[in-house]
């Protein structure tokens, strides 16, 4: 409330009025970022209208959003049909590779149905033999494939998340969720099952599979990570009812992949050059959780 000269009151915020002088309006107070509030600002979401501060600021082409508005600026400036838009380099370069392994492996003795070859008896994933020393069968397993039908479904699903999930956060943390997811997946074969002789790329694919999901939801896009789940759970039930299909691959490169994604999410949420740091501590952090118990599940197997 104000206080008027001839005695009465005027409500608050109206203006002061003294006979015979001009009229005086108080001064309005300077609005405060809504995550700050001891910092005063006169910027405020272009979408839900708050306050914020040039900390919390983002530009976009429809003006400045706060943060929880920025990360749904996908759906504004981006179609429905996936979480990104552009070329996916790395996707075409891991199809290339596994590609020319499997022709690799077709040179060496290897045939177009049954896969094998020096290359692929070289390489396969074996736990006595990794626990012997050559421990690069976590990884060279990871580009072989029993023949042209499973090489060829997982390269499909591999070109299909990749051109999802590549442009929407970027080469190396695309490349990153691989090679976890990977090495996730032959932590888990080793683990379910060390004396059995593994290969493939499923359990990198399961892991692009989980994390891009996650990675869709938290970004808004609820259709596409709804359609993603059903994927996910046509692919588990196949790896459920289907014989001579590594279990423990698939589901280790699911666990990996899912986690490999929250790291992810987690780093877009902070704020500063430190995202990357510790993004790429995470990421690097869970490949060697996963090469480590790989190595101890190896061990189990004489």
């Amino acid at each position: 409330m104000v206080a008027r000269p001839d005695g009465k009151r005027a409500a608050s915020g109206g203006p002061v009025r003294t006979p015979g002088r001009a009229t005086h309006y108080p001064p309005a107070a300077m609005a405060t970022c809504y995550r700050h509030p001891t910092r005063e600002t006169k910027v405020s979401c272009s979408n839900c209208g708050r306050p914020i501060c040039p900390d919390c600021m983002t530009s976009t082409p429809v003006g400045m959003r706060c943060p929880e508005c920025a990360r749904d600026r996908t759906r504004v400036v981006r179609g429905p049909s996936g979480i990104g838009a552009g070329i996916a380099d790395a996707t075409r370069v891991l199809i290339g590779l596994n590609v020319l392994v499997f022709v690799a492996c077709l040179l060496t003795g290897g045939t177009l149905f049954d896969g094998g070859g020096r290359i692929y008896e070289e390489g396969a994933l074996y736990g006595p033999l990794v626990d012997d020393g050559q421990w690069y069968r976590i990884v060279t397993s990871g580009f072989l494939h029993y023949g042209i039908v499973h090489l060829g479904l997982n390269m499909f699903v591999l070109y299909l998340l990749g051109n999802l999930l590549e442009p929407a956060i970027g080469r190396w943390r695309f490349v990153g969720i691989y090679a976890v997811s990977l090495l996730g997946g032959a932590f888990g074969a080793l683990l379910l099952d060390p004396t059995a002789v593994t290969v493939g790329a499923s359990g990198a694919v399961f892991g692009l599979m989980s994390a891009t999901l996650l990675i869709a939801r938290d970004r808004g896009f609820n259709e596409l990570a709804s359609q993603l789940g059903v994927l996910l759970l046509i692919n588990l039930l196949f790896t459920f009812s289907v014989n001579n299909i590594s279990v423990g691959g698939h589901l280790g490169g699911l666990v990996a992949g899912a986690l490999a994604g929250f790291a992810i999410i987690a780093g877009e949420r902070q704020r500063g050059p430190a995202r990357q740091v510790l993004e790429g501590v995470a990421l690097v952090a869970l490949a060697l959780v996963a090469v480590a118990g790989a190595l101890v599940a190896a061990a189990q197997s004489l």
